[in-house]
């Protein structure tokens, strides 16, 4: 961790970089990473009056990054309520996405499928859907709970002879990763926030405060307040201000196939094994989460992983993917919560008073990165959460060591 040495700058407190460039070196707040979760908190810092605002993200092209290789799916199937109240409002902030985050010349179209999602359980899982079944109609969600002979009724083309529950949300969907990320950066340019294409190196601090963020080029920046919205990159730089976060990237496939015959309209099936298949384009995006897969920033595909496991997964529980064609696959990361498989949101108890985490999101910082970045803007601005009480997704429980789970994950 950084000493806090003078930042030198000339008297207007800038620091040039090249003819004709200016940047500040004084930030009301410097979020650390710019995905999804790091341009929603910029623009609802900026939406909350927050008047500069700096973003720091090493690379504009995305490459590496969660957000524009995420399923994109969205839904409110959990068990914790704040879960379920954050995908109440994002979602439907995504379905008026365009009117929130469009400027002049540009209103996004996050291609929102609004078809539904429909987790199915075998024999031993009925009672922990059927719990979360109640505390979803609790919340306000449109549900249905469908048992063997509903679910083969409802989709003749999926084998069901296995399964003995499922919970229909047919007001959830998916949408396209992309636009959401680009529409949110784009916004936050729009209205004042700078970004910068720069990694934070180091954090300095004074007394309980970070006070300075080194960037990788040797520039110093200032800051009032510094969000981690670092994804997998977010345990690294909590580090430097003495924090642990229990955050690692763990690697997971997305593989897009085509049938020469497709099939009626679906909702995004989730099953016993973790199988993901939901329509996309003129074919299907699924996917199988290998939730034993080595951490590490690895982003190597394996076709082995869908030759021997998906593919088999995919025609076991539809008939009609035997005859599949496997048109593309990729890896991304998630940065996942080794804890509970929960996001890790706010200050960090005995860490600097003025930095927030916002990680850990496990699969889920898309869908909810609406809800994050208000959270976040309200943590800033008004130093406690406004609209919706988060305070269980603090880092508070991994001081404690106890696990605040969501048996919403099928």
């Amino acid at each position: 961790m950084g000493a806090g040495r003078a930042t030198g700058q000339d008297s207007a407190g800038t620091v040039r970089r090249g003819p004709g460039f200016e940047m500040n070196t004084r930030y009301d707040v410097i979020v650390i990473g710019g995905g999804a979760i790091g341009c929603a908190a910029a623009v609802f810092l900026r939406e909350s009056g927050v008047p500069r605002v700096c973003v720091l993200e090493p690379d504009p092209t995305y490459a590496k990054a969660a957000t524009p290789v995420a399923t994109g799916g969205c839904r409110r199937l959990f068990a914790l309520p704040e879960n379920i109240r954050m995908s109440q409002f994002s979602i439907g902030f995504f379905k008026d996405f365009a009117s929130h985050v469009g400027v002049e010349g540009y209103a996004p179209d996050v291609q929102w499928k609004e078809r539904g999602y429909l987790f199915i359980v075998g024999s031993g899982h009925e009672r922990v859907l059927e719990e979360n079944f109640r505390v979803q109609q609790r919340e306000g969600v449109q549900v249905e709970l469908l048992d063997r002979a509903a679910i083969a009724a409802r989709y003749p083309w999926m084998r069901c002879d296995d399964l003995a529950l499922g919970v229909l949300s047919p007001q959830d969907g998916w949408l396209d990763p992309n636009s959401v990320l680009q529409g949110f950066r784009r916004k936050a340019q729009a209205t004042g926030v700078a970004f910068l294409r720069e990694r934070a190196v180091d954090l300095y601090m004074r007394g309980n405060r970070v006070v300075e963020v080194e960037l990788g080029s040797g520039q110093r920046l200032q800051a009032d307040h510094v969000v981690n919205a670092a994804g997998c990159w977010a345990a690294s730089i909590a580090k430097l201000v003495g924090v642990d976060l229990p955050v690692n990237p763990m690697r997971r496939f997305e593989h897009y196939v085509e049938l020469a015959d497709e099939l009626p309209v679906m909702p995004l099936i989730k099953d016993p094994d973790r199988l993901i298949i939901r329509p996309e384009g003129k074919g299907y995006a699924v996917g199988l989460v290998k939730s034993d897969e080595p951490r590490g920033f690895n982003l190597d595909v394996d076709p082995a992983w869908f030759q021997e496991v998906v593919w088999p997964a995919c025609a076991a529980r539809v008939p009609a993917f035997e005859q599949l064609r496997l048109v593309r696959e990729w890896a991304g990361l998630y940065d996942e919560c080794e804890l509970d498989g929960n996001m890790i949101l706010g200050r960090c108890t005995g860490g600097p008073e003025n930095f927030l985490v916002a990680c850990g999101f496990s699969g889920h910082g898309l869908m909810h990165s609406p809800a994050v970045g208000r959270a976040l803007a309200e943590l800033v601005v008004h130093g406690r959460f406004e609209t919706l009480d988060l305070s269980r997704m603090g880092y508070q429980r991994v001081i404690d060591g106890v696990p605040c789970r969501e048996t919403g994950i099928v």
